[in-house]
């Protein structure tokens, strides 16, 4: 079995909030380049959008940097398929051009997900990448209810496969795959699918080292691991501690240790940086059980906090995780993945303050009983529907047939800023980020002179 390394995407997203910068970065990629992975996940995600919005730095460059310097690994990226790396579902034009361009800067592997697992929102992204030559790595969005059966899952792996899927991943986002639930499901999709399967899960709840055991026994092929700096609580198991327990067992791809641990080093030390900046809480370190039950990502037990704290009502934690199993039974159980996870969290949130149920809807939330992020799992509640949107007509099509295309748009709106096309694509995802983005970089530096 493979490892996929996850220290330049979604371990310092989950740890210190996206916030590693490119050069950062730099010192330790020609090391990781010659430690031997599958791939190394280091774009897409919330990275987009944190280059532009907190970093000031251009995320195609940060692409190019990282192709330059890792010339024998795979790259790989998570995209949110129709939602690229926004929160909105985008225009056709937009999601065949972003991915283009990132194919040809330089990424190799795509993960692309649905956070309902509506394969209507995958099937442009999918076509778009295989186009391209890029490898189609279809994900599920893991999560559990009365129609998230094994049954459920295989089914959806083999959709992905006639699809034209290269390979497929579970991606348990909360941490709440058990040992148990991740063996019958491994053995389940390697029995009816015949792509390489891969599993990224999370070790917020404390179990993840044992399911990612229990996978590979019943015989998935790559492991979503983090380099220990950046590993465990809300990111990924160690990667070291990983391929010695695999290695030991004899069936890990060989990887180099010296080089590994030569990364190792360098990334520590950037992670003691962010620590002294106050970039890292150590709450994302903290063993979560009850997300085995509330099925809350790590990262949005944190906002939930924050949200409460900001009203004054942080002593209604645990009154809103227990609320938020209710109100994703009512939506149909989607997935508690983003943009749908903060959707439900928020849903909650209302709930719980106001002290009556849907007494307010959010728009989001309205938008979701409308079909417009695609099909819910199982249905959403009739009166719930009717209180969201009325005698307003719901979406039976996939929410991308109805949207005009809207690059050329992006393209005139940037034009007195950049002709590039890529940035046109980034102000499509993000128009007022770009903006700012483009803004700060025309205000004159402030030279400081000493007089002497």
């Amino acid at each position: 079995m493979k490892f996929t390394e996850t220290i330049l995407r979604d371990a310092h997203q989950s740890q210190i909030a996206t916030r590693m910068h490119t050069e950062e970065m730099i010192p330790g990629l020609d090391l990781l380049d010659q430690v031997g992975y599958h791939a190394v996940e280091m774009w897409g995600g919330a990275t987009f959008d944190v280059c532009l919005r907190y970093l000031n730095e251009n995320p195609w460059e940060r692409l190019k940097t990282i192709r330059k310097h890792m010339k024998n690994t795979k790259l790989q990226m998570l995209l949110r398929g129709q939602n690229l790396l926004g929160y909105r579902h985008y225009a056709n034009d937009v999601v065949e051009r972003f991915i283009q361009h990132s194919i040809a800067e330089g990424i190799d592997v795509v993960r692309v997900f649905d956070a309902l697992n509506d394969t209507r929102n995958l099937k442009t992204s999918m076509k778009a990448i295989k186009r391209e030559g890029g490898h189609c790595q279809a994900a599920i969005s893991y999560t559990t209810s009365q129609v998230h059966t094994i049954e459920y899952y295989v089914q959806l792996a083999k959709e992905f496969e006639d699809m034209g899927a290269d390979s497929i991943c579970i991606k348990d986002m909360a941490g709440i795959l058990t040992p148990t639930n991740a063996y019958d499901l491994v053995k389940g999709i390697k029995g009816q699918v015949k792509l390489p399967l891969e599993l990224h899960g999370h070790a917020t709840s404390g179990i993840c080292e044992v399911t990612y055991y229990e996978a590979v026994r019943a015989g998935v092929d790559i492991i979503d691991t983090a380099l220990s700096p950046f590993a465990g609580g809300t990111a990924q198991p160690a990667t070291e501690s990983m391929y010695k327990i695999f290695s030991d067992q004899k069936v890990a791809d060989p990887l180099n240790e010296e080089k590994m641990n030569a990364a190792a080093a360098h990334f520590a030390k950037v992670k003691e940086d962010h620590i002294q900046k106050g970039n890292f809480n150590p709450r994302v370190m903290k063993i979560e059980p009850k997300i085995l039950h509330y099925q809350v990502p790590g990262g949005m037990l944190s906002n939930l906090l924050s949200q409460l704290n900001d009203q004054n009502a942080g002593d209604r934690y645990e009154e809103v995780l227990a609320e938020i199993p209710k109100v994703r039974k009512d939506l149909g159980y989607p997935p508690l993945v983003t943009p749908l996870s903060q959707m439900v969290g928020t849903q909650a949130v209302f709930n719980v303050l106001l002290g009556e149920r849907y007494k307010v809807i959010p728009k989001e939330v309205r938008e979701y009983c409308k079909g417009k992020y695609g099909r819910s799992p199982a249905p959403i509640l009739p009166w719930i529907i009717e209180k969201a949107i009325g005698d307003s007509e719901r979406i039976d099509v996939a929410p991308a047939d109805i949207l005009e295309p809207e690059l050329d748009k992006a393209k005139e709106a940037v034009a007195q800023y950049s002709d590039d096309e890529k940035m046109a694509i980034a102000y499509a995802i993000f128009p007022d980020v770009v903006s700012n983005y483009f803004k700060a970089k025309q205000k004159p530096e402030i030279v400081n002179i000493e007089i002497i």
